[in-house]
């Protein structure tokens, strides 16, 4: 893919920058035998738990369990994603980023400045307007009939786009324009004005840049709102309305409120709730939970509560399983038939609203509620459908306490320890390690292989013409240690954080993190000898593994 950042790059970055250094610029640490402590930054606590090993170039805090490798860090600590992360990281060790040269002719420039900047501008055009034209003085009326303050209009960047915008446009480069989704092409090669007669609501990206817009119609004709397209910049399923304004106001909210549309963020914010976010014209995506995510461990779904408010929530639901780890909560709160979020608060008044925020119903209980509806669980074919139904969403979520709560109330509620493990197969879970072995307090030979193999990589090198055809083998987790295995073969890792690195967002991340952590308790000096011999012993005998 043309413009990436090239993975040897990424690689010499996390040799280039000491984690230990890194940390300490953000978190003063204390050496503590080989390693540094410090009070995790992640979750309160009165001692330390939080470790950061040189060796490894790994932090991990025993306490929330938080870890990760100086990418993972600064994406965590400043609540960055992966590319924002590694342009800090970059400028922390005084080093430009390098880019993939194009391979394909006619491919979109992968240099996004131009488009912000014409983006920038077109905003700028549109606020313009709205204050100071005569054609503007009819979104003035509609916004103060909304009962909308020019404060808010101008925190929030509000705009007017005029029937004929072309012309207010031309002095722009109408390349960067078409690229940016503010003209369009029709059928002819002639450009026009996507945006006409609208209010605009310029959509800002957590940085404050530019990304797109949404239009809105002054009147009842369709459509009603209109957002910009997909672009090199704009991703609808990955951004929402109002984060950027949301987080000058707090940068820790307490909760986080996902409504439907951009007026009820602004009506919201109106009436001095400066907490919410709408999605863009889609449903709420993975994506989207996990950039809340990062702001906030409390997201309240405030949706309309007539049919299509109720299959938006459910969509919303599936969509947030994957991101509902241990200590994050997601609240649902229906609306009343015929009300939205900014019907509500300007007919009630902020203190009734926030008042429903606060006893929106958790989402085990809103999901056990909604899923048991016309179902006679005194009958064993009505229990066996409440399993059937529950088990697509109750699997994707993460292994925790809040999943094995879930499947305990499942049970209980159908009556049945028929619940088969919700686990992938093939994956090696970390119960599944944990039972190697015949003694459980004990680390098996295949752990205590993965373990060092992950945090010293180099020392497949001493084995390499001892190597075994683990294809061949058969037993469970030989997917995770074969993957381990290649992988240091083909990326030749100088360190446990770039083997870390080339797991990112793959399905075996999260145990190769937990072997990175694990305290092997052996010195420096023996972990050569001893991993040939458990090497030895794990590939000599593959039939005495479970």
């Amino acid at each position: 893919m043309s413009g990436r950042i090239p993975r040897e790059f990424i690689n010499e970055l996390l040799v280039r920058v000491d984690i230990v250094d890194l940390i300490d610029s953000y978190v003063p640490l204390k050496k503590t035998g080989s390693n540094f402590t410090a009070r995790c930054p992640f979750h309160s606590e009165k001692t330390p738990s939080f470790s950061v090993s040189p060796k490894k170039q790994f932090f991990h805090c025993f306490g929330c369990g938080a870890s990760g490798n100086a990418i993972g860090f600064l994406m965590d600590f400043n609540h960055l994603n992966f590319v924002e992360a590694l342009e800090s990281l970059a400028g922390f060790a005084g080093l430009e980023i390098p880019r993939e040269a194009d391979s394909g002719s006619g491919s979109i420039k992968t240099d996004t400045g131009h488009l912000v900047i014409a983006l920038q501008k077109a905003a700028a055009i549109y606020s313009l307007q709205l204050r100071s034209t005569e054609e503007g003085k009819k979104a003035v009326v509609y916004l103060k009939n909304r009962r909308i303050s020019s404060q808010i209009a101008q925190d929030y960047q509000l705009g007017y786009a005029p029937q004929q915008s072309k012309s207010l446009l031309a002095n722009l480069n109408q390349d960067d324009l078409l690229a940016a989704g503010i003209l369009g092409r029709n059928d002819n090669g002639e450009t026009y004005p996507r945006f006409r007669n609208r209010v605009m609501f310029p959509i800002r990206d957590k940085r404050g840049r530019t990304i797109g817009f949404g239009g809105r119609v002054l009147d009842d004709s369709l459509p009603k709102y209109l957002n910009s397209p997909e672009t090199p910049l704009f991703h609808k399923g990955r951004e929402v309305y109002g984060l950027y304004e949301l987080l000058e106001e707090n940068p820790k909210p307490e909760r986080i409120i996902v409504t439907e549309g951009y007026m009820d963020v602004i009506a919201l914010a109106q009436f001095g709730i400066r907490y919410a976010v709408a999605t863009l014209g889609t449903a709420a995506t993975p994506a989207h939970f996990e950039l809340l995510f990062r702001f906030t461990a409390e997201l309240v779904l405030c949706f309309d509560g007539d049919n299509a408010g109720r299959q938006a929530v459910w969509r919303a639901i599936d969509a947030a399983m994957p991101s509902l780890r241990d200590g994050r909560q997601l609240r649902v709160l229906l609306l009343p038939q015929g009300q939205d979020p900014d019907s509500l608060v300007r007919s009630h008044g902020s203190s009734h609203f926030n008042t429903l925020i606060t006893q929106a119903q958790p989402l085990s209980d809103y999901f056990f509620q909604q899923q048991q509806e016309g179902l006679n669980l005194t009958e064993l074919e009505a229990r066996a459908q409440l399993l059937n139904n529950c088990k697509p969403y109750l699997e994707k979520l993460p292994e925790g306490v809040y999943k094995t709560m879930m499947l305990t109330r499942l049970k209980e509620l159908a009556k049945s320890d028929a619940l088969e493990n919700l686990a992938k197969p093939g994956k090696l879970s970390m119960p599944a390690l944990k039972s190697f072995g015949k003694n459980r307090q004990s680390h098996s030979p295949l752990r205590m292989v993965l373990a060092l193999l992950i945090q010293n990589p180099e020392l497949l090198t001493l084995v390499e013409d001892k190597a075994t055809a683990w294809e061949d083998l058969n037993f469970r987790g030989v997917d995770v240690f074969t993957n381990v295995i290649d992988t240091i073969k083909a990326i030749k890792p100088a360190n446990a954080a770039a083997l870390l690195e080339h797991f990112r967002d793959s399905e075996h991340e999260k145990i190769i993190k937990n072997l990175a952590a694990m305290e092997l308790l052996m010195p420096e000096d023996g972990i050569s000898q001893e991993f040939s011999i458990l090497w030895t012993n794990s590939s000599g005998r593959p039939n005495n593994l479970p």
